[in-house]
């Protein structure tokens, strides 16, 4: 039989050496030379040559694979049949680890997957829908962050999303453009035209990769425990730390780096290490007003010692009044504290007190978190065979940013509006 890898890498440095000819003409500015265009397109006919034979040895293999004894994988401790259930995500990542040993293969490995797949030098295989599944859904519960946000599915590896280009809501800008006129009888109608502007979702890759001893592996409810501990709350912080503090440049675009993003100055005099009454008012200020029924306050956990001694003040000193701004968590039951009658969330991705990110008043319905897919695990043995370790890991595609370009401008008064308000460094 054909040597598969061989084949694919053969692909590969044709798809290479074809490439490099277009690249050359680009950098000098030319067209491609006759002799260049004929060397092209012997690339072109080689690439699809190897096309056919890989396409003809994966179908083999396919076959083989398929074609192989059900009871003895069952004699083996494979696995019952290719449709049935696997008892546990413990179970599955056992006949993984046997697979990518040259042991039996387990019949439910490639009936989910097929092809070259399921060979793990060439490619890996991927989680039970099930526990896929069930993987990306305690991703999202346990990120404080990431369950808030507006849940986009993606079905390619780049999703253009359309929104109204809309930064003030004064006559002439709201809904992109849109105007109404009142006008008197007979008189013209003016037209108006909205814009709109283009919001791109790229599928970045999440990597986790654990390693796992032989001995946890012959246990499978202990191996089970703890990948389903340490995989959906590595990926959980590593995501709402992207929403938060994300570039934008292969992870998504956090709401600090964001153009989204209110940055309210500190109070003039204002000494470090401090939150001020004012700090909160003002934020709150500039909250966009739909926003406040789903905004919460995302803090680190330094800064709230501050919040216990916010209090307003009445106007007058000769009458003696405070209200307090904070309620401590577990008062009337309250899981959270609250600030304005919002939920208060100690978050690690917060900055820390007194640098700009250490308070957020945020409403996540207004960030975009796009994904594809479900959950993916490769594995392999070689990575750390001398220490009787194998690696498994776990990949998730997406991508993220706001909703909102820039603050507004309301139509009324001076203060610019936005659904992401932070205060500044002090």
């Amino acid at each position: 039989m054909f040597d598969i890898k061989a084949l694919r890498q053969r692909k590969e440095d044709t798809k290479a050496k074809a490439s490099a000819f277009l690249q050359a003409a680009q950098d000098a500015k030319r067209d491609l030379t006759d002799a260049e265009r004929a060397d092209y397109d012997t690339c072109m006919a080689q690439i699809a040559s190897l096309n056919s034979d890989i396409k003809r040895v994966e179908q083999l293999m396919d076959e083989e694979r398929h074609s192989g004894d059900v009871a003895s994988a069952v004699a083996a401790g494979a696995g019952n049949a290719k449709d049935a259930p696997w008892k546990s995500l413990g179970e599955q990542l056992q006949a993984v680890r046997r697979a990518a040993m040259g042991g039996q293969m387990d019949p439910r490995l490639f009936a989910a997957l097929g092809a070259n797949e399921t060979v793990p030098a060439e490619g890996g295989f991927l989680v039970a829908p099930e526990f896929a599944e069930e993987i990306l859904q305690r991703t999202y519960e346990t990120g404080e962050v990431a369950s808030r946000c507006f849940d986009q599915p993606m079905n390619s590896n780049r999703l253009i999303m359309h929104a109204v280009d809309e930064d003030s809501r004064v006559d002439g800008s709201r809904w992109g453009g849109i105007q109404g006129y009142w006008i008197s009888e007979a008189a013209s109608y003016t037209g108006t035209k909205p814009k709109f502007r283009d919001i791109q979702l790229i599928a970045n890759k999440l990597v986790g990769l654990v390693y796992v001893t032989e001995e946890q592996l012959e246990d499978g409810p202990a191996l089970e425990a703890y990948i389903r501990k340490v995989v959906p709350e590595e990926f959980a912080f590593k995501v709402d730390d992207a929403i938060i503090n994300g570039s934008g440049t292969g992870v998504p675009l956090g709401i600090l780096n964001s153009g989204a993003n209110y940055v309210l100055a500190a109070e003039s005099g204002q000494t470090t290490l401090t939150i001020l009454t004012n700090n909160i008012l003002k934020m709150w200020q500039h909250l966009w007003a739909p926003s406040r029924k789903d905004a919460v306050w995302f803090i680190n956990q330094d800064v709230e010692q501050q919040l216990y001694t916010l209090a307003l003040a009445a106007p007058s000193a000769a009458v003696l009044f405070t209200s307090p701004l904070f309620t401590p968590a577990g008062v009337n039951g309250n899981m959270y504290g609250k600030l304005l009658g919002r939920d208060v969330i100690a978050i690690e991705q917060c900055a820390s007190l007194t640098t700009n990110g250490d308070i957020i008043l945020a409403d996540m319905s207004q960030y975009i978190l796009a994904r594809k897919g479900g959950v993916r695990a490769d594995s392999s043995i070689h990575v750390a065979f001398l220490t009787g370790e194998m690696a498994f890991r776990w990949m998730m595609r997406m991508d993220g940013q706001p909703w909102w370009k820039k603050p507004l401008t309301p139509k009324n008064g001076t203060n610019v509006l936005s659904p992401f308000v932070t205060l500044a460094s002090r």
